[in-house]
C-alpha cells in the first residue's frame, strides 16, 4: 500500500485539505483518509492526472523542422503534410519506438498519466506488412512498458488518399490496409496486450472520412466493440469541402446521419463546425478531442468552445503532432483562442468553476471516456492517475482551491508539477522521468540516424 499525504487535494466531490490517499497494488485508489498521519509521499497539491487523448508519437522528431515556407506562397497543412511524408520513409521500428518513449516521458513529466496513441505508422517503407503485421504497434507497446505510462492504443483503418477513393499517395503506403488486413492486425494487437500491463487498453481509429470506405465504417465499428473509437472530423476547409462533394453533407452532418454517434465516439478536431452542427454533436456525448496547440501550428481554426461547452458537450486534450508538449500551454491556448475570438474574457469559465477549473475537471472527464480508462477522478476504486503541484513555488504558494488552478494554467507551466502517478506508478519525482537519461540518451542514438531533412 503506497500512502500519498495531500495538503490539499482536488476529490472527486470538491477541494479538501490534508487527506491521504491509499494506492493499492493494483493501482487503484483503495481509500481516502484523514485519520491517518503515516505516509509515503507529501505533496502541497494533488489533481487527477489527465489522458492525453490525442497523439502521432513519431511526429516528435519533426518538431521545429517544418517552420520554413514552402515554394507556395501560402503555406498550410497540406504543405506540411507532404514534409511529414518525407520525413517518415526513414523510421524504422527501432527508432519509432524511442521516439515513442522519449515522447511519453515527456507527457508524463507535463502532467498526462495516460497516451492514447492514434497509430497509423503499419508497414515498411514500401507499404509491405512486416512479418509481424503488428510489429509497429508492439513498438507503441514496449515504449510504454518502459516509460510506464498507461496506454490506450488505437490502431488506424486508412485505406484511400480522398473521398473518391483514389490510391494511397507514396507517403502514405505505410499507413494502408484493406479491411481484412486490418481485422487481421487488430486481433493480433488484442492479443499482445492480453500479457501487457492491466491498465493498457485498446481502441480502434478510422482515419478520418476521406481516408476511409463509408461502407466500411459500420464493420469497423462492429469489429471495435464497446472499445473507444476516434476519427479525426472536420479539421480542415479543405476536407470540409471534399467530404460535401463527394458525400454530399459537410463531415459532422454525414456521421449525424449515417452512424450512431454516442459516447463510445471521439472526433478529433472539429475546428470547422457550423453552429448547428456544434449542438447536434455535444448532445451525442461524444468526446471532442481538442489539441490547441497543433491546431495553431496547423491553421487548422478556432474550436466552437463556448458554444459546445454550453451544450454540455465533453472535451479532452491531446498533443497531437507532439511538437510541443506541454498540458497547461494546451489549456491555456484553448481559452486564449476563444478570448481572441469573441474579444472576451474567462469564456469557458461559468457561474461556479472559474476557467481552469472548469477546463481542468472537462478534460480528466473526457479524456477518461475517450481511453476507456477508470480515471480522471480521486475517487475510491479508480485508477491511481495523480499529479502533484509544487505549492512552494512562487506563483502558487499563496493561492488555494480554483486559484491553483487557474496561476498554474495561466501564470505558470508545467514546471510547477512536481510528481506524477499513473496506475499507482511513481514516474515522476521532482519534475522529472525516473528514467529520463536513460530514454533521452536512447532517443538521441535513434534520432541521429534521421538525414536529409
Amino acid at each position: 500500500m503506497t500512502k500519498i499525504f495531500a495538503s490539499k487535494i482536488l476529490t472527486s466531490s470538491g477541494w479538501k485539505e490534508n487527506i491521504t490517499v491509499e494506492i493499492n497494488a493494483d493501482g487503484h485508489i483503495e481509500k481516502l483518509r484523514t485519520d491517518t498521519k503515516e505516509y509515503d509521499h507529501h505533496v502541497g497539491c494533488l489533481l487527477p492526472a489527465p489522458v492525453n487523448a490525442h497523439s502521432h508519437s513519431f511526429q516528435r522528431a519533426m518538431s521545429g523542422l517544418t517552420e520554413y515556407r514552402g515554394p507556395n506562397p501560402k503555406d498550410s497543412f497540406w504543405t506540411w503534410r507532404k514534409l511529414m511524408f518525407k520525413f517518415l520513409k526513414q523510421l524504422d521500428p527501432d527508432i519509432v519506438e524511442a521516439i515513442a518513449a522519449f515522447v511519453q516521458m515527456e507527457m508524463l513529466e507535463a502532467g498526462f498519466s495516460t497516451n492514447v496513441e492514434f497509430h497509423y505508422l503499419h508497414h515498411s517503407e514500401s507499404g509491405r506488412p512486416y512479418d509481424d503485421i503488428a510489429e509497429m504497434s508492439q513498438r507503441i507497446i514496449s515504449a510504454a512498458n518502459q516509460s510506464g505510462i498507461g496506454l490506450t492504443l488505437l490502431p488506424v483503418f486508412y485505406q484511400y488518399g480522398g473521398c473518391d477513393l483514389r490510391a494511397l499517395e507514396d507517403g502514405q503506403r505505410r499507413f494502408g490496409n484493406n479491411l481484412d488486413q486490418f481485422q487481421t492486425l487488430f486481433q493480433r494487437v488484442s492479443k499482445i496486450l492480453e500479457t501487457s500491463s492491466p491498465d493498457t487498453f485498446l481502441g480502434l481509429a478510422p482515419h478520418s472520412l476521406r481516408a476511409v470506405d463509408p461502407k466500411d465504417l459500420i464493420e469497423l465499428v462492429n469489429i471495435a466493440e464497446k472499445k473507444p473509437i476516434h476519427m479525426h472530423l472536420a479539421e480542415q476547409v479543405a476536407e470540409v469541402d471534399e467530404v460535401k462533394e463527394f458525400l454530399g453533407a459537410r463531415p459532422v452532418e454525414w456521421v449525424m446521419e449515417n452512424l450512431d454517434i454516442s459516447n463510445q465516439w471521439c472526433m478529433i478536431h472539429c475546428t470547422q463546425m457550423e453552429p448547428h452542427e456544434v449542438k447536434m454533436l455535444a448532445k451525442t456525448q461524444a468526446v471532442a478531442g481538442l489539441c490547441p496547440i497543433t491546431e495553431s501550428s496547423l491553421g487548422d481554426g478556432i474550436f466552437e468552445g463556448a458554444n459546445w461547452m454550453s451544450n454540455n458537450g465533453n472535451i479532452a486534450i491531446g498533443s497531437d503532432s507532439n511538437v510541443r508538449i506541454s498540458l497547461s500551454e494546451e489549456l491555456r491556448t484553448l481559452e486564449y483562442s476563444q478570448r481572441l475570438r469573441d474579444r472576451s474574457r474567462a469564456v469557458l469559465a461559468n457561474s461556479h468553476q472559474s476557467t481552469g477549473r472548469r477546463l481542468f475537471e472537462g478534460i480528466c472527464k473526457g479524456g477518461a471516456q475517450a481511453a476507456g480508462r477508470k480515471t480522471g477522478l480521486i475517487k475510491e476504486g479508480y485508477l491511481a492517475d495523480l499529479l502533484a503541484l509544487n505549492t512552494n513555488h512562487v506563483d502558487l504558494e499563496r493561492h488555494k482551491e480554483d486559484t491553483l488552478l487557474d496561476s498554474y494554467i495561466f501564470s505558470g507551466d508545467d514546471r510547477m508539477i512536481s510528481d506524477v502517478w499513473s496506475a499507482g506508478r511513481h514516474l515522476v519525482k521532482d519534475g522529472e522521468h525516473i528514467l529520463r537519461t536513460e530514454i533521452t540518451r536512447a532517443y538521441k542514438k535513434a534520432t541521429k540516424k534521421l538525414t536529409g531533412f
